[in-house]
């Protein structure tokens, strides 16, 4: 076992949570988690890498199943005595053992011990007897709190008792674990042996690295998309002949809105898959009545999310002066190259008149076809709502613990999964500058050209992630 990686093995009661916070701590999510007490039988053993490189290791043991036997031999056996390497010596071969074994054989190696208790249940015996054959081994040890319920009426037992026989004891649901608390734990690992804290500190710093990268890629993940979705367009070819009359320019406006809105649905999707893949989700389960499963362009996720019609009207007038350039503004349906406006002036109208429609329907007549082309996305808020909805779903992939793998009512909830009662979206609590920086990016983007915006709004963007991950989730975030 490579001495210089810090490597905790997992310990504790069958069915305790020990599987659960090794996913959650290594994000692992392809962990099989079982309710069934003793469903983990062997050692196995969970190296986090980052940059091709181990930095930590955790190793997933088996549940004790004769700690009393275990104790009466350590106690029997002389002080300064290795117990752990010398009971598995003795009893390796002993299939009574086999799991007791399994389970010290890491500790054996050097391995410190991380136990993890459900502090929601009454203390028993048993526990208190596998706390002190965990003392007797010497190893450097941290006990949590690993609850599985709300009820803490059994706490101050557990919390004395632990006290007696650890290093450190912590509190660390592994089902609701932020990114913030993953830290937190680590940073206190170093109190349980000074001779670890060298290695600890590297292996924080290098967590750090790791997430403020994930950030970055975040955000270039949420430009591109706001790039291709404004810039994106459906395109249909007639023959003039086949057209009798406006309502079959009607069907073909229906079938290109519908184009139009699938291909916007899967860029978003795309994205989506991206920031799984950032954040190493395999697993995503996400509640019937959460934003990130509404359909895009549902009245809900409209009212919900993005600017307000004032910060829009605000924002689009901004945008329009700067550009100065011509926008088509479509009015009540079908626009046919309905008229042009300039500037700021325009940015104004449209914050107001032009919620309603997503593009502009452009028909050109020539050599006895007409083609019909919609988009790109003209609606001032869309892509507000469309950065909202991104930024929503990046504050679930950073914040939902990898060990909880399953809808789990009973651990309270630290991420964006329900519908909130506050009616916020991110951007519509930045800052007004910030508003006119993005609406600047997104006129910009429309056109396919550069923005001098953008490392603003990368900026903006990356200052909303931090937060999120920071353990800053408020109730805008719970949308």
């Amino acid at each position: 076992m490579e001495t210089q990686v810090p490597t905790l093995a997992i310990v504790g009661h069958p069915n305790a949570g020990k599987s659960s916070v090794v996913a959650t701590l290594t994000e692992n999510d392809r962990i099989a988690i079982d309710k069934r007490a003793g469903t983990t039988t062997r050692s196995d053993q969970y190296p986090v890498e980052i940059d091709g490189k181990t930095v930590l290791r955790f190793i997933d043991t088996p549940g004790f199943q004769n700690p009393t036997d275990i104790l009466e031999w350590f106690q029997r056996h002389p002080g300064g005595t290795d117990l752990a390497r010398a009971f598995l010596e003795a009893h390796r071969h002993d299939h009574l053992y086999s799991h007791d074994c399994a389970l010290l054989k890491p500790i054996a190696e050097g391995a410190g011990i991380i136990l993890v208790v459900d502090g929601s249940k009454r203390i028993k015996e048993k526990d208190r007897t596998e706390m002190e054959l965990l003392r007797l081994t010497g190893r450097p040890r941290m006990a949590i709190f690993n609850n599985l319920s709300a009820n803490d009426k059994y706490l101050a037992a557990w919390q004395d008792a632990l006290n007696k026989s650890f290093n450190s004891v912590r509190a660390f649901n592994a089902h609701r674990a932020t990114y913030a608390e993953r830290i937190a734990l680590l940073n206190a690992l170093k109190a349980i042996d000074q001779r670890w804290e060298p290695m600890l500190d590297e292996t924080v710093r290098a967590f750090e690295r790791d997430w403020q990268r994930r950030i970055e890629q975040s955000v270039t993940s949420l430009l591109e998309l706001l790039r291709e979705a404004l810039t994106f367009k459906v395109v249909k070819i007639v023959k003039a002949n086949e057209l009798d009359s406006d309502r079959d320019r009607e069907k073909i406006r229906q079938h290109l809105t519908e184009n139009l809105q699938e291909g916007l649905r899967k860029l978003e999707q795309k994205t989506q898959a991206e920031i799984r893949e950032h954040f190493k989700h395999h697993v995503w389960n996400v509640s019937p009545s959460s934003l990130l499963v509404k359909d895009l362009f549902s009245d809900e996720v409209e009212r919900r999310l993005g600017l307000n019609r004032h910060q829009t009207v605000l924002a689009s007038a901004a945008a329009g002066a700067a550009t100065g350039g011509a926008i088509d503004l479509g009015v009540g349906g079908l626009s046919f190259g309905a008229g042009t406006l300039i500037g700021a002036g325009l940015g104004s109208v449209l914050g107001v008149l032009g919620t309603s429609q997503l593009a502009k329907l452009d028909i050109q007549r020539t050599l006895g076809v007409e083609r019909f082309t919609l988009g790109p996305v003209s609606n001032p808020r869309f892509p507000f709502i469309l950065l909202d909805r991104s930024i929503l779903y990046c504050a679930r992939a950073m914040n939902w613990a990898h060990g909880r793998q399953a809808a789990d009512e009973s651990a309270p909830n630290r991420v964006p999964d329900q519908t909130a009662k506050v009616q916020q979206g991110f951007t519509e609590a930045l800052a007004g500058e910030d508003h006119k920086a993005l609406a600047k990016f997104f006129a910009a983007a429309r056109k396919g050209k550069d923005c001098a915006q953008e490392q603003r709004v990368r900026e903006i963007i990356r200052s909303v992630l931090q937060d999120l991950s920071n353990d800053k989730i408020d109730s805008r975030a719970h949308l």
